[in-house]
């Protein structure tokens, strides 16, 4: 187990991944930050996210985090302020837009394809390849 210091109060903690990144203490208060967050969204679904900030007493960036990890969703037509990390467009949830996922998706599918199998590189080799060979010295 590795002991690291939380950045939010500064007090040693058993560090367990990255599920952990602060002790304890200071993640069932994220946590709750958290409820207040998603019951503030749900009752004001055209909020902003400086909106949610101010009037739940949590950060920007935090916010951000949230919505980048699809925890939040905010509604649509709302001013969120996160952008696609591959086109730029405005997102309201996650990391990338639909035509970006739809567009990784494919590429991935393709480089699937592409991928020659054992039997087809073993049928590529030439006969020679196959045969033994003797260094002399």
């Amino acid at each position: 187990m590795e002991v690291r210091s939380c950045r939010g109060c500064g007090k040693l903690y058993n560090y367990l991944g990255p599920s952990t990144p602060a002790c304890p203490a200071c993640m069932a208060a994220m946590e709750e930050k958290f409820q207040k967050c998603k019951e503030y969204i749900r009752d004001n679904p055209g909020a902003n996210i400086q909106q949610v900030a101010d009037e739940t007493e949590t950060t920007v960036k935090m916010i951000k985090q949230w919505v980048r990890e699809e925890r939040l969703t905010f509604a649509e037509g709302s001013a969120v302020g996160i952008e696609c990390e591959g086109c730029g467009a405005s997102i309201l949830t996650g990391r990338y837009c639909p035509a970006c996922k739809f567009k990784m998706q494919q590429n991935f599918m393709n480089a699937s394809r592409r991928t020659p199998t054992p039997e087809q590189q073993t049928n590529n080799r030439n006969d020679r390849d196959n045969k033994m060979r003797f260094l002399d010295r």
